[in-house]
């Protein structure tokens, strides 16, 4: 019976952990994909396209500066109160601020206010997300076997590409049923719309979801001291070394997820001349790419090592961002999709391994804040600047050969910042 229920509640959490990841990211990636296709025109209009395109991945990048705010924030409430509240509050708030972006009125309606309430709603997605990557990952690796916390710790960064995914269609289901008049007017808006669905999910997670046994365990403790811990991101901020390690061990993965999924699709379609339905189409069969890459890495890495799996993703990354343009400029379908999948397999070699990998750097008490603050940092650092760099690097230099380098770049701090890492003692111990 205790098994059963043991199950019962792993199978829900998964689903949660699962559920939650998809729906954030989607709300968060069609941001990325109304940005590269409609939302330069709607609220950064300029006689000069590459000015509107740079300012909408501008506000892109914005709502990746909020992430490491909630990285702090909903780590000490994540260490201190449970993953569950924070995961659940974290949620709440994505729903909300996307749901606004669909109804927010255009610059030809409300002049300059448009795009600065834009950028403040984007950055109300980035503090959600910064805080619920950790809440429904360390859910469901604090709920694993210990033999199998890659795997477990995987299925949620599938998420990722269900989100993505689920985006795509949406924004390609709009661009057959709309005119390119009505799209612009209002059918990109109902992407944003959809995350309705969120607050079911919510309270799914509200009412069937327990905390995990190991910050149980923790809060026992600190309960027979009577007395509050102090706060975890202080702990964690007062030994930066590891933090920083993660954030630049992160950072190639980022890059290539958003020079794929974002920087590529704008490059096809404004200097390529390609459909945009086409490379909607290539980006979500990446997807898929990158969730089944992201599944295996982290099966095999319960069997043969987290650390090196996670350095050959690096090393590819490294290595295919001088490879991806010169395929995509061929304008071949299938050589456009062997460019985004072998990246976004890169990718998922990282991804994969990653979510235990840096878990197990950081004790229970700290663990949530520990892992936000380093992976959000990277996601600044890299994913949210990685379009715009992109763009501007292309025109500035004319060639793609600059991207190359920029992806390279990131691989070689990433191999560095490997090498140095070093799990704690107290948790080497015990994993």
């Amino acid at each position: 019976m205790q098994v059963r229920a043991r199950r019962g509640q792993q199978g829900r959490l998964l689903f949660a952990g699962v559920a939650s990841q998809s729906i954030e990211y989607y709300d968060f990636f069609v941001y990325g994909t109304a940005a590269s296709l409609v939302l330069n025109t709607q609220f950064f209009p300029s006689a000069d396209p590459v000015v509107g395109v740079l300012a909408a991945f501008a506000t892109f990048a914005v709502g990746f500066a909020g992430r490491p705010i909630g990285a702090a924030v909903f780590g000490h409430i994540g260490d201190r109160f449970g993953r569950k509240p924070a995961l659940l509050l974290a949620i709440l708030i994505m729903a909300s601020s996307t749901m606004l972006i669909g109804f927010l009125p255009g610059y030809g309606t409300i002049g300059v206010a448009a795009p600065i309430i834009l950028a403040l709603l984007r950055i109300l997605q980035g503090i959600s997300l910064g805080g619920q990557w950790a809440g429904s990952t360390l859910l469901s690796i604090e709920h694993a076997p210990a033999n199998r916390r890659g795997l477990f710790g995987s299925l949620p960064q599938v998420g990722v590409s269900v989100g993505m995914v689920a985006g795509t269609l949406v924004f390609l289901f709009m661009g057959q049923v709309t005119t390119n008049e009505q799209f612009l007017a209002w059918g990109w808006r109902i992407p944003f719309l959809l995350t309705v669905v969120m607050f079911p999910v919510a309270y799914i997670v509200h009412r069937h979801i327990e905390d995990t046994p190991q910050f149980q365990e923790v809060e026992a403790k600190l309960n027979e001291r009577m007395r509050a811990p102090r706060s975890s991101v202080l702990q964690v901020l007062r030994q930066p070394q590891q933090v920083l390690l993660i954030a630049f061990a992160y950072l190639p993965p980022t890059i290539m997820f958003y020079v794929v999924s974002t920087g590529l699709l704008q490059y096809a379609v404004s200097d390529l001349h390609l459909a945009k339905d086409l490379m909607l189409f290539v980006v979500m069969i990446s997807m898929a790419a990158f969730a089944a890459g992201t599944i295996f890495f982290a099966w095999l890495s319960d069997k043969v090592g987290r650390r090196w799996l996670y350095a050959a993703g690096a090393a590819v990354t490294g290595v295919w961002g001088f490879v991806m343009f010169p395929l995509a400029e061929t304008r071949s379908f299938a050589l456009l999709t062997l460019a985004a999948c072998v990246g976004m397999i890169a990718v998922g070699m990282m991804f994969g391994p990653g979510a235990a990998l840096w878990a197990e750097m950081f004790p229970t008490g700290v663990r949530y804040s520990g892992i936000s603050l380093g992976t959000q940092l990277a996601n600044v650092i890299g994913g949210g600047l990685a379009p715009f760099i992109m763009v501007a690097l292309l025109a500035a230099t004319h060639t793609t050969v600059s991207v190359g380098a920029y992806v390279a770049l990131g691989s070689v701090l990433s191999l560095l910042a490997l090498a140095m890492l070093r799990a704690p003692r107290e948790v080497a111990k015990h994993a």
